[in-house]
């Protein structure tokens, strides 16, 4: 049986424009909503312009005999993603991250559609070094970061998986209760929750948690490594605040909620897509498995 031609997905989010048409319906009231509030619709559609430019240049890349997809942000989870499949993510870094839980080994191949508005650490690439990288990366070819992913495994055996890191806390991000296990050490915390993060995630989230308490942790972008940062812990006769930061690889880090409503666990900041985490539940959180498979030039 003859093999599958490549093809090439592109995974895309709505511009901003498109956005406000969605909520106003017409572009007139579009104009009025944004002008009300001292912006302007130009504006707005130029950077829609822009972006589907060069979404238009990155499609016409693509070798003539591979198939091609698009894939909105929101369907992501319903798309059928194939072995054969190069991804290519234009957009900002976040649409790396967002793909990346759903694929199993497919190279992605980030855009920069802007690279004078967006810093471009996961979406490094201008549109022009396309029609090099999909044959290379179909290929094998192409140069490739293995970035590490983070997981979190619940005793109902619900898993879930993200680039940048893993939120266990109350959904309000008020006090939250639990039990922590790491490094063969446990305490019972209350803080506005915790974050265990990948390399990847410690330019975003966990850096600011870091800059804040100045917990510094070094963990390589592919280094099979995660680091957890716990946020405003708060000591009381009950609970302590020894365990509030730390690295980890082979032994997972644990935790067991003591909240009896509002308990949450949600990965790379997808806070209405998360898993219950109330009285009794227990988490385990590692390096996962599956890594990312992040085109370089």
């Amino acid at each position: 049986m003859p093999a599958l031609t490549p093809r090439a997905v592109f995974v895309i989010r709505d511009t901003d424009y498109e956005l406000l048409l969605a909520r106003h319906a017409t572009r007139g009231q579009v104009r009025f909503f944004l002008e009300s509030r001292g912006q302007s619709v130009a504006e707005a559609e130029a950077r829609h312009g822009r972006f589907h430019a060069v979404l238009a240049a990155a499609r016409a890349a693509v070798p003539p005999d591979w198939r091609q997809a698009l894939v909105r942000r929101p369907d992501l989870d319903r798309f059928l993603f194939a072995p054969e499949d190069v991804v290519v993510a234009v957009g900002q870094d976040g649409l790396v991250a967002n793909v990346a839980k759903y694929l199993d080994g497919q190279p992605v191949v980030g855009v920069n559609p802007a690279p004078d508005l967006f810093d471009g650490v996961l979406a490094r690439l201008r549109v022009e070094h396309l029609a090099a990288l999909l044959p290379a990366s179909a290929a094998g070819a192409a140069p490739l970061e293995r970035r590490t992913m983070v997981q979190a495994v619940l005793d109902g055996g619900e898993r879930l998986l993200a680039l940048n890191e893993i939120f266990v806390g109350h959904r309000s991000h008020q006090s939250a209760r639990y039990r922590i296990e790491a490094g063969g050490r446990a305490e019972d915390q209350s803080s506005s929750g915790l974050i265990v993060a990948s390399g990847t995630g410690l330019t975003g989230w966990a850096r600011s948690i870091s800059d804040a308490t100045h917990l510094t942790l070094d963990v390589g972008v592919e280094e099979l490594a995660v680091g957890y940062w716990v946020r405003e812990p708060f000591r009381s006769v009950a609970t302590g605040t020894d365990l509030r930061a730390g690295k980890f690889a082979e032994a997972p880090l644990a935790v067991t909620s003591r909240m009896n409503e509002g308990g949450v666990v949600f990965a790379d900041g997808i806070e209405q897509d998360f898993v219950a985490f109330d009285w009794g539940r227990r988490v385990t959180l590692s390096p996962a498995a599956r890594r990312l498979n992040l085109v370089v030039a």
